[in-house]
């Protein structure tokens, strides 16, 4: 389906950016023949070299100059195209001006963002306009957060139709994974990390459980509690676990998308991430020597002198790994619910590919042809979004085509 009101489907904003590039490629190869799609970044001439480097079907996508600091440049973008996928970060530092343009124009947003600031700001700035003027502004449409708001959901929606209740204690936990750690991430963490430092409120802010709610007063009290640094073991799981890196922003996610269905999860969901580390004699250890690395890497990275010693060795903005190594990277995740009646359900989300990159490329991508080219599937809703309450069971429904697994059982 498309609108004849706009001249594009999509356009890849930050196309000559290392993710934008994987972005461009999946979109190349993925894309339903007729999606019209753009790439947009700051320098006409590297655009032209990626278009360049993609397969025979993009060589007429239309090029289009705007910088992140140029709100009339991205007025224009915006109002061009149906959907925006945007790959620039770290988002609180140059991605505002373009979720404006967006809501402004009534054009659906899709980005990689882990920042829980950034997305505080957005809901407080644009969450009013978007859903007025019919824009669906979707952060987190990588792996950050798309396996645990899916992952989430369909767990939430087979207990619904099987009448065993709602949720109450939900646990996800990361069964195995391999990949890099992205540049981008790095710089988004120590963005974020600075600006903490700086303002006790934002830190008081991101410590926040609900900290994206959108009415923080209708919250469950006591609800959920600080996230846990310590490693411990799970009597739910039956192993023991260690810390997840990114629990700290996807739990927000995940609790927003139960509050912007009215609670459809539960008043009672309460909802934790973790990585599990097995149930050897060793794993104690494990988890131990994980919570204490993550811990080390964090406080690093708050602190300026060290700070600048790792950036000499984590990856720069712009920087991945190789092809191979992309294609040779995984992700597991499995949710473990408990409900109302006392039934028990897993859902697992796994995918082929490093989870940052790969993965994360072909998430993102679907997302923005979801958002395009789904539109009579997804929920009636607008605003600032989370996957699962922009596109729900549509986005399940494309990943799974793409080779992802997606699925949920009952097991007792």
């Amino acid at each position: 389906m498309t609108d004849t009101n706009r001249e594009l489907d999509v356009v890849v904003y930050g196309a000559t950016g290392f993710v934008g590039k994987l972005l461009a490629a999946h979109l190349a190869k993925a894309a339903p023949e007729g999606t019209r799609i753009g790439l947009a970044g700051r320098s006409a001439d590297k655009l032209e070299q990626v278009r360049a480097a993609l397969p025979q079907r993009a060589r007429d996508w239309p090029l289009i100059v705007a910088d992140a600091a140029d709100p009339a440049a991205l007025k224009q973008l915006a109002e061009r195209t149906r959907v925006v996928a945007t790959t620039v970060g770290p988002y609180a530092r140059y991605g505002l001006p373009l979720v404006e343009a967006c809501a402004d124009a009534g054009t659906d947003y899709c980005d990689l963002t882990g920042e829980v600031a950034f997305v505080r700001q957005c809901i407080d700035r644009f969450h009013g306009v978007a859903a007025r003027t019919g824009a669906r502004i979707v952060s987190s449409c990588g792996f950050d957060s798309v396996p645990s708001d899916l992952g989430v959901l369909l767990v939430a929606e087979q207990a619904q139709a099987d009448g065993a209740g709602e949720l109450t204690g939900t646990v996800l936990h990361v069964v195995s994974m391999k990949g890099g750690v992205s540049g981008g991430t790095i710089d988004s963490a120590r963005a974020q990390l600075e600006a903490m430092a700086a303002d006790p409120a934002l830190k008081k802010l991101v410590a926040d459980p609900y900290s994206l709610s959108p009415d923080r007063s209708a919250e469950p009290s006591p609800g959920d509690g600080p996230d846990s640094m310590l490693p411990s073991r799970d009597p739910e799981l039956g192993r023991w676990v260690a810390p997840f890196v990114m629990a700290s922003y996807n739990t927000r996610i995940v609790r927003r998308s139960n509050a912007l269905t009215d609670w459809s999860y539960g008043k009672g969901f309460r909802y934790r991430e973790v990585m599990g580390v097995g149930s050897s004699p060793l794993a104690p250890m494990l988890a131990t020597g994980v919570s204490a690395g993550l811990i080390a890497g964090m406080g690093g990275m708050a602190f300026a002198p060290t700070r600048k010693l790792l950036d000499k060795v984590l990856p720069k903005p712009g920087d991945g790994p190789s092809e191979k190594v992309q294609q040779s990277g995984h992700f597991r995740i499995e949710v473990v619910a408990r409900t109302t009646s006392g039934a028990r359900y897993t859902s697992t989300v796994a995918a082929k590919g490093d989870p940052g990159y790969a993965a994360t490329a072909v998430m993102q991508g679907e997302s923005a042809l979801c958002l395009a080219l789904d539109r009579d599937r997804l929920p009636a809703r607008a605003g600032v979004l989370t996957p699962a309450t922009a596109m729900g069971d549509a986005l399940a429904d494309r990943l799974r085509a793409q080779g992802f697994e997606l699925s949920v059982r009952r097991d007792a």
